[in-house]
């Protein structure tokens, strides 16, 4: 189910659909365990501020948002998805969007890396941005914590 609230008392992920957001959602998942909490998977989109006007009607960056946080649930859970997690996609800043949802959050994983440009998800500099700015507690999940 795609939401456009946060929930309260909850681990906020933020996803991208590259390996260290991936990475963000497995480790999330065992402090959500862990924890007794559910996750929020958020993804943020926007159009690219190069688009003219005759691109718009052709480029659906809400449509490929939701298909990267779908990939991105399946690539880290496969069909052992977690039984507690809401999907939001939010139209916005990826920064903001996550900064603003860890006002609510018990805590905020992100990836240390992620895929820039065409979507505009840009988790590296998302994550320094979190880490620096966000109202709860940050864990940035880096590709060589995978074991």
């Amino acid at each position: 189910m795609v939401d456009n609230k946060i929930s309260t008392a909850r681990i906020v992920v933020g996803v991208d659909g590259s390996p260290c957001s991936i990475l963000a959602l497995q480790r999330a998942r065992r402090l959500a365990e862990a924890l007794g909490t559910g996750m929020d998977v958020v993804v943020g989109w926007q159009y690219p501020s190069y688009m003219g006007v005759g691109f718009i009607g052709e480029f659906h960056p809400d449509l490929d948002a939701k298909q990267i946080i779908t990939d991105s649930v399946t690539a880290a859970f496969g069909h052992d998805v977690p039984t507690d997690v809401e999907y939001i996609v939010k139209e916005g800043v990826p920064a903001q969007i996550l900064l603003d949802a860890s006002r609510e959050a018990e805590m905020l994983v992100v990836g240390s890396r992620g895929h820039g440009g065409f979507v505009g998800l840009l988790l590296g500099s998302v994550s320094a941005q979190c880490a620096e700015h966000a109202h709860c507690p940050v864990l940035v999940v880096h590709s060589r914590d995978h074991h």
